[in-house]
């Protein structure tokens, strides 16, 4: 098959690198500060792009500014142009797609698919994640995981799969849920639960508080109550979970950790987009 990787992150240039190794024809467009040896005899040529059967578009598909997620390009790109050369027949896969980018497909008549969308992706991600995470905990703590006070807030993939992690290694765990259902499979599962709503005195007693949270839960009044050597690690996604200016004024060690799979195990987050993408082809097939 020929496939068209346009932009991203590091993960998509060992995306293209593995599609070239399963025997695909592979050309890339704005990733021309990828490392060589990922993107040898990945080129892009006027056809290439016309010709393309599966065009693969970043995670998520543009960055903060509203153009092309490409930051392994000098350049930047708007969305639209590319979506126009693209043949009909071809299939777009993109991560979280916006309004936007959904409705220039449709104006083209492109079918785009959302991979972020695939249980497959989230669930292999969130590992990818969780074990990020430990990374950036080893880095930024002066302590050992082992022995430690960690709370998670937020107990979906992510929690779920850094909370039996860490207390593997040691951590002591409580995990922070809203809804009853997840505080109950929480002390189920051996951990101890909090009500998020209502955290509150409780924060000062832990060493380390990690947000998966998509939402801004930590807020200044709650910020002020964690330890001040307390290291806090925020797995969300944009708007993020800690109100970051807050945390500065008050002088807490907060860090936003947004796209860690491409961090810290790019090569592995892309062999996850390809699986995916690949599985979405072969639905369409059958």
């Amino acid at each position: 098959m020929k496939f068209l990787i346009v932009g991203g992150d590091l993960r998509f240039a060992y995306l293209a690198a593995m599609l070239r190794g399963e025997g695909h024809e592979v050309c890339c467009f704005a990733l021309d500060e990828a490392p060589a040896a990922l993107t040898e005899s990945c080129a892009l040529t006027p056809c290439a792009m016309g010709e393309t059967d599966c065009a693969v578009l970043p995670l998520p598909v543009l960055g903060p500014g509203g153009k092309l997620n490409a930051p392994l390009s000098a350049f930047s790109y708007d969305i639209e142009p590319i979506l126009a050369v693209l043949p009909k027949t071809a299939l777009v896969c993109g991560g979280l797609p916006n309004e936007r980018v959904l409705r220039a497909a449709r104006e083209w008549g492109l079918e785009l698919v959302d991979y972020y969308k695939r249980e497959e992706l989230v669930a292999l991600n969130a590992l990818a994640t969780a074990e990020g995470a430990i990374d950036e905990l080893l880095r930024a703590s002066p302590l050992t995981i082992w022995d430690s006070r960690v709370l998670i807030a937020g107990y979906g993939r992510i929690g779920k799969l850094l909370a039996t992690r860490l207390r593997a290694l040691g951590a002591h765990v409580t995990v922070s849920a809203r809804n009853d259902g997840d505080k109950a499979y929480i002390r189920a599962n051996g951990f101890e639960a909090l009500d998020t709503r209502t955290l509150s005195e409780e924060l000062g007693d832990f060493d380390t508080v990690v947000n998966t949270v998509p939402a801004r839960i930590f807020t200044a009044e709650r910020i002020a109550k964690l330890r001040p050597d307390a290291v806090c690690l925020d797995l969300a996604s944009r708007p993020g979970g800690f109100d970051l200016e807050a945390a500065k004024v008050l002088d807490r060690n907060v860090i936003w950790a947004l796209g860690l799979p491409a961090e810290t195990a790019p090569e592995t987050a892309g062999r996850i987009v390809g699986g995916t993408v690949l599985n979405i082809l072969r639905e369409k097939r059958a």
